[in-house]
């Protein structure tokens, strides 16, 4: 039974350590320890189509035959149609952001946080929105009808820039930039960004006008496009960002999609004759998921509106809601509103911004734990203002919490400790008559009152709220740059000096020290050798989540020596 309960518990704590890790790289978008590779990286521009062509084509609305066809040759048509306006690439820039478009279609090419360093390399920012050689990631709009032979402005229109600020000025709350496509078929379209100081969210608005003779049944199509590719990760290795489209609604709450189930779902729906769409809904958003950062299309007014998934080409995969506008009659006009979000996942702020947005900040399968946790992560934050300390300070209320289970638990160990000269005696003396020796031990487990699983249940009881814990830190943006003291001045990366993880891995030295050797002389040399190496990945882990076990290792030696002296083991 002894063997038994270390048994369990070795194994309980390797698969933990394992699932834990495995469910990180999966949750960031990266292949498991026994994945195949990941997508090939998109071409090089110099090797692509231009940016217009490269955006390829506009999200169909529910068609078929030749209503499908009309909708379909929309781009080309709609480009056709018009003068070409000059082309050129338009800086924005803002206290916390700077935007970059490109006159073709009224695009968002790229997008860079000023207040957020790049994880590998801090002389950068980070990139929601780029168009390099090694990412293609857009933001892009434009109209689609049903109606055959009637092309609409879209992302691949010429447009014209309207004078104006590009900067956002000292004393200013508000910047805006308006593009302007020329005549096509008669209608025309006016796109305006509105950046707010301090805000992540850009205010889009779309004026259509019909000066055509007939009347016209446009869509709005709000569309998120970038890559497939992920950078591949070991298992000594930090995540690399999360890749991958999302999407929420009442009805169905919130979903992500892998970009290999985006390809293979369009290929049966190809099969079947079946349209894009995923979902008709009169609520929800649309968002591209990464890690720590996202971007999302937001409506707030109930409208109709549908969802659709696609690939659009070589490692090129798209999200889009697609509106209809309405009737517009000959000489008439039509406005929409929407919400383009592009930043980091304050959990506080996208509760505000929409509902379920909040969602996007993974806390995997406890979330139900790790959401009050992250509560009362913020509120001791709040309180001392500093994000170390804070985790130190949870661990603390933690294991305060636990305490009489953790005192269970230590208190088995304790007399398990205490009783093993005489197991070790039993199991020399009768090594040859195992049916014996195990009659012999349980004997003795009776006369002392000691159950050999009774450490068991008080860490499987707790172990979900740790692992929920583990992620509400894995997940926290507010890490990112975060000091706690000396050399750690950013709690999301590792260690520079490894301080932290050598005094993580001396604690769970001396915390396997202080529980009860195993009898048998393989077990106990692996109660030595597995934390060892399980303490190898910690020394590439961030440093927030080392000091979080570490403080937990010291808390759970205290006590656990304090009760080996109650009760008298030495």
């Amino acid at each position: 039974m002894n063997d038994m309960r270390r048994t369990i518990l070795w194994v309980v704590f390797s698969i933990s350590i394992v699932l834990l890790w495995d469910a990180w790289q999966r949750h960031n978008g990266n292949p498991s320890m026994f994945a195949p590779a990941p997508a090939k990286p998109v071409a090089a521009a110099g090797s692509a189509p231009a940016s217009g062509a490269a955006q390829g084509g506009v999200p169909l609305a529910s068609a078929s035959g030749a209503a499908a066809g009309a909708v379909a040759a929309t781009p080309a048509a709609a480009a056709s149609a018009v003068a070409a306006a000059p082309r050129e690439k338009v800086k924005i820039t803002t206290d916390v952001v700077e935007a970059t478009f490109d006159s073709q279609g009224g695009t968002l090419l790229r997008l860079e946080l000023l207040k957020y360093s790049d994880a590998n390399d801090h002389k950068q920012r980070v990139l929601i929105f780029d168009e390099s050689a090694t990412r293609q990631y857009f933001a892009r709009t434009g109209l689609v009808t049903l109606q055959s032979g009637v092309s609409l402005p879209n992302h691949l229109t010429p447009m014209s820039v309207q004078p104006g600020e590009r900067t956002l000025k000292e004393g200013a709350d508000a910047l805006t930039l308006q593009f302007q496509s020329a005549d096509v078929g008669g209608v025309k379209l006016t796109k305006t960004y509105t950046f707010k100081r301090g805000q992540y969210t850009i205010g889009v608005k779309h004026e259509l006008a019909n000066a055509s003779a007939a009347p016209i049944s446009p869509m709005l199509y709000l569309q998120l496009v970038r890559d497939g590719t992920v950078e591949s990760a070991n298992m000594f290795m930090a995540p690399t960002a999360f890749t991958g489209p999302a999407m929420y609604t009442e009805a169905n709450k919130y979903r992500k999609f892998e970009f290999k189930d985006i390809e293979k779902d369009q290929t049966e729906r190809a099969k079947k004759g079946q349209s894009d769409v995923i979902e008709k809904a009169e609520d929800g958003w649309i968002g591209m998921v990464q890690h720590y950062f996202n971007a999302a299309w937001i409506v707030p007014a109930k409208a109709e509106r549908e969802f659709r998934t696609r690939k659009e080409g070589d490692n090129l995969y798209s999200i889009a809601m697609v509106m209809p506008l309405g009737n517009v009659a000959a000489g008439a006009t039509a406005a929409h509103e929407a919400v383009l979000f592009a930043g980091p996942q304050e959990e506080k702020k996208l509760e505000a911004l929409a509902k379920g947005l909040e969602l996007v900040k993974d806390y995997g399968i406890f979330t139900m734990i790790a959401k009050p946790l992250f509560w009362l992560l913020d509120a001791l934050h709040g309180a001392i203002g500093n994000w170390g300390w804070a985790i130190v300070a949870l661990v603390v209320l933690l294991k305060i919490a636990f305490y009489w289970l953790n005192a269970s638990a230590y208190k088995s160990m304790a007399k398990m400790k205490a009783i093993n000269p005489k197991v070790m005696e039993l199991r020399e003396r009768y090594k040859d008559k195992p049916q014996q020796m195990q009659q012999e031990m349980m004997r003795i487990y009776r006369e002392e009152k000691v159950n050999p699983l009774g450490g068991c249940l008080p860490i499987l009881v707790q172990m979900p709220f740790f692992i929920a814990l583990y992620w509400v830190l894995l997940s926290t943006v507010e890490m990112r740059d975060a000091p706690w003291i000396g050399w750690i001045t950013d709690l999301s990366t590792k260690d520079p000096l490894y301080i932290l993880p050598a005094l993580m891995t001396a604690s769970t030295m001396f915390q396997t020290w202080l529980n009860p050797t195993p009898p048998d002389p393989v077990q106990a040399r692996m109660m030595w050798i597995m934390p060892l190496m399980f303490s190898v990945m910690f020394f590439f882990f961030p440093a927030g989540l080392v000091l979080y076990w570490l403080t937990n290792n010291i808390l759970g030696i205290a006590q656990q020596w304090f009760i080996n002296k109650q009760i008298g083991v030495k």
